[in-house]
């Protein structure tokens, strides 16, 4: 049930992988049928901008989640595949789902995550989820492979265009040197990616949704530090680190350091 060996290459070597594993049908619908709920029980939020959407009720961060996210991030094989890269004593403390709407879907510009994650040693591995189709069309995920080798955080600006999800974005010609690959999925698919790598996605100007759910696994030999971090909105929408629960789901915590009961 883990990651092939060449999965297992490819991300080491290129920073991510697409498993040949997909998740059944009956699960791929109860998430489509979570992200309908989610999307009516949280209207007055840009669906892009769907943060902690594995929270029961409303989270600290305004959103109110359905308990079927949480449950699709504690699928056995979808961490069996996690455990592969990040070993075996991991931390789910993460999941945001990230919904473009046909005609309107809002451009993640090129970043990365580290930036503004309060995890030290930084390290993470992010499920992506594709519900829909993701297409070059409708603004899949698109990364530049091995641009994480260097464990490298690439200076950053404020992209202050009002059509964006995320306002934090890698400088121009920083990475002019990594090519940009899109990385297409069907339904049920999806893709490992880790934290250094630099990745986002163009605007959705197709007439098709696209819908996708990013888990957020760490290892458990780093320490969530909420106190590194002060609750802030200067991403695009409001992050609280402060409050935010954290699942160990395999193995122990290795650093002593981590709080598994604030925010449950």
């Amino acid at each position: 049930m883990a990651l092939t060996q060449s999965e297992i290459e490819q991300y080491r070597r290129d920073g991510f992988t697409v498993p040949s594993y997909r998740l059944p049908a009956a699960q791929l619908a109860a998430l489509r049928e979570a992200l309908d709920a989610t999307l009516e029980s949280n209207a007055g939020i840009r669906p892009e901008k769907l943060v902690s959407v594995h929270i029961k009720g409303r989270n600290a961060e305004g959103v109110v989640g359905h308990p079927t996210f949480l449950e699709v991030a504690k699928d056995p094989a979808i961490l069996d595949r996690v455990q592969s890269v990040i070993g075996p004593h991991i931390i789910l403390w993460g999941c945001q789902a990230f919904c473009k709407p046909g005609g309107d879907g809002q451009e993640v510009p090129m970043h990365q995550d580290g930036h503004y994650w309060p995890i030290r040693p930084l390290a993470t591995c992010t499920v992506w989820i594709a519900i829909d189709d993701s297409t070059v069309e409708n603004g899949c995920l698109r990364v530049l492979p091995r641009s994480h080798r260097d464990h490298t955080l690439f200076e950053h600006y404020t992209d202050r265009r009002e059509q964006v999800t995320l306002s934090s974005a890698v400088m121009p010609g920083t990475v002019a040197q990594y090519d940009v690959v899109d990385v297409e999925l069907e339904a049920g698919q999806m893709s490992l990616h880790d934290v250094y790598m630099v990745h986002g996605s163009n605007r959705n100007t197709s007439p098709r949704r696209r819908a996708g759910l990013a888990i957020r696994y760490m290892p458990a030999t780093s320490h969530f530090n909420r106190d590194l971090i002060e609750t802030r909105d200067t991403s695009g929408y409001l992050v609280d680190f402060s409050s935010r629960p954290l699942w160990l789901l395999r193995g122990r915590d290795q650093t002593g350091k981590n709080d598994f009961h604030i925010g449950h």
